[in-house]
This record gives structure tokens, C-alpha cells and sequence, in this order.
């Protein structure tokens, strides 16, 4: 396996490093075309704006609709790349990917059926009809590091597990990004014209909701923890910590409604301190706006009868839980 050379945020100059990978981007495609996914996490909207300042129209972006986004995701994003002048075109794939995770409890597994359907079967077809023969993607070094180490199979590392994704998959995938950690990517997206609202916005895991449900992923068990999912990003955005997350867990635990038992849901609260999520801790979130999370989640999100706070560090924990 070759060894990737880390570029520190500390030593990255932003313009040098976005005119030498877009140099890169255009020899590597040449005359041809690239498609990317588009996810709406900072890093591949830094790729997305690199891989547009290299290729223009010839890179073709793709709003991948898996089912399993934040609340109005695909319409906020397409709306945001619009105003940048990047095209992005919404593809409509929730039926693909929740019948691929259909029964599917192991953690491994699930990540493994995302990241078949989304590179095989959603994307192995947008490659054939539009001719491209390039991919373009957002992976970081934090994806190599924690695959390679078999901590967790991140969907989108190939070549570093020694799979030829040319020969695989029938195209190429060029990593523009994978020499960097998440703050230097946030530096790079700044430098790219990415608004705030973009490069200063918390993680997002690439199986997306999917690593927020314990157990099988149903639609019904997506909507509980989308709605969860909005009120602690309502509610921590103010704490500045890293990242931030709903988790939903999979038995049903006591609790009582209008003075009756009720079996109901599970949701974890994550929140954590980190630079490069590589070693990270819980935040101290105060008390009272904890509190204020457990009454929006019991009263706003349809069956959730408890709320609990995580406290362990990574390691041994990991951000994600799945």
C-alpha cells in the first residue's frame, strides 16, 4: 500500500494546494468527463468546488437522494451549489437503498450495502450513460487511517484495501482531498468561496442517517431519527463542539404517557470536542440545555420516551456509532 503524505492544516496554503489539484483534477480527465456525488458535508463540497474550477461543465454533479439525509437536504444544498454557479442534478435512489438494507442488522454489513448500491448499482449507471470514466470523491486521511485500521469500513476507501476500483466498479476515482484532515479541508473549502454555512458545518457520515440506527434500517426508523436529528443540531449548534448527533437505539425501554406505561424509543445524544475526529471527547454541554434537548425529543419526535447523554472518548469510542 503507498503511503499518503499527510499536509497538516498548520502547513497547508490553501491557494497553492486549490490550483495544483485543480491542475491535477484536468490532466488525470483530460478532455473527457468527471462525475462526483454531492452530499453536502464540507468535504465533498470542497471537492465539488475544486473538481468545477478544474473541469467546469465537464464535471457532472449528482445530488444523490439515498432516503436517508437531514430534514430538506437535497433542495438546501442544490439551492446553495446554484447560487455558486454549479449545476447539481437530484437523483432520486430511496428505493435502491432501503431495499438493499432490508434485514441487515450487522454495522459492517450496513455500510457494505451502501456502499455497493452507491458505487455499483446508483453510480456504475450514471458512469455508463454519461460516458465519464472518472469519479470524482471527498475522501480524507481520517477515512484511509480507520479503514485500513479495520476500526470501520468507510464506503468510500478503495485502493488503500487493495480493491482496483477500475476494475471493479469500471471507472476511476481521483481523491483530490485524501492528503488531509477535516480542518484542513474546512481551510480549502473557505479558500474554494464556500459560505460559513458550508465549511464551518459539523461531520456528516458518508452512510448518513443509516450510522445513527441500531439494527435494521427501515424508512419509519429514518424519520424518528431525522426529527431527532434536527433538534440537537437546533439545540448544540451554540456549544461549538465538533460534531453533534441523534442516535437511535434498537429495543424499546419503559416509560410512561398519560399515567400509562408506554414501550418507546431510545435516543443518544453525541456530542463531541475534536480537531481532526481522530482522538476526541465529549463536550460539557451544560446541564439545563441538555435538559432542554430531553424535552423537545419526548414531546417533538413521535414515541421517544427516553434521552441519555454519551460520555465515553474516542477511542475506545468512535464518533458514529454504527
Amino acid at each position: 500500500m503507498v503511503k499518503i503524505k499527510e499536509i497538516k492544516a498548520s502547513q497547508l496554503n490553501t491557494q497553492e494546494f486549490i490550483n495544483e489539484k485543480a491542475g491535477e483534477i484536468s490532466a488525470l480527465v483530460g478532455d473527457g468527463l468527471a462525475i462526483n456525488a454531492l452530499s453536502g458535508g464540507v468535504d465533498s463540497c470542497a471537492v465539488t468546488m475544486l473538481g468545477h474550477k478544474a473541469l467546469g461543465d465537464r464535471l457532472k454533479t449528482y445530488f444523490i437522494d439515498n432516503g436517508l439525509m437531514r430534514e430538506g437536504e437535497p433542495q438546501q444544498i442544490v439551492t446553495l451549489f446554484k447560487k455558486l454557479g454549479v449545476h447539481v442534478e437530484i437523483l432520486d435512489a430511496k428505493k435502491k437503498f432501503f431495499n438493499a438494507l432490508k434485514n441487515i442488522t450487522d454495522p459492517e454489513e450496513k455500510r457494505e450495502a451502501i456502499t455497493q448500491t452507491f458505487y455499483k448499482d446508483v453510480f456504475g449507471k450514471l458512469v455508463k450513460e454519461s460516458g465519464a470514466k472518472h469519479l470524482l470523491q471527498g475522501t480524507i486521511l481520517t477515512d484511509v487511517d480507520e479503514t485500513v485500521a479495520g476500526i470501520k469500513r468507510q464506503h468510500n476507501v478503495f485502493e488503500q484495501l487493495g480493491i482496483d476500483p477500475q476494475a471493479t466498479l469500471g471507472y476511476k476515482i481521483i481523491e483530490p482531498l485524501i492528503q488531509l484532515r477535516k480542518d484542513g479541508v474546512r481551510k480549502v473549502a473557505e479558500a474554494s468561496g464556500l459560505p460559513e454555512s458550508a465549511y464551518k458545518r459539523i461531520p456528516f457520515p458518508g452512510p448518513a442517517l443509516a450510522a445513527r440506527v441500531i439494527g435494521e434500517v427501515t424508512e419509519e426508523k429514518i424519520n424518528t431519527v431525522r426529527k431527532a436529528t434536527t433538534v440537537v443540531e437546533e439545540e448544540l449548534a451554540s456549544t461549538g463542539a465538533f460534531q453533534y448527533m441523534a442516535i437511535l437505539h434498537q429495543d424499546r425501554v419503559t416509560g410512561m404517557r398519560n399515567g400509562k406505561r408506554d414501550f418507546g424509543l431510545q435516543i443518544e445524544v453525541r456530542c463531541w470536542d475534536s480537531i481532526d475526529a481522530r482522538v476526541a471527547k465529549p463536550t460539557n454541554v451544560p446541564f439545563n440545555i441538555l435538559c432542554k434537548v430531553a424535552d423537545r425529543m419526548v414531546n417533538q419526535v413521535p414515541g421517544v420516551v427516553s434521552v441519555t447523554y454519551h460520555i465515553g472518548s474516542k477511542p475506545p469510542s468512535t464518533m458514529e456509532v454504527v
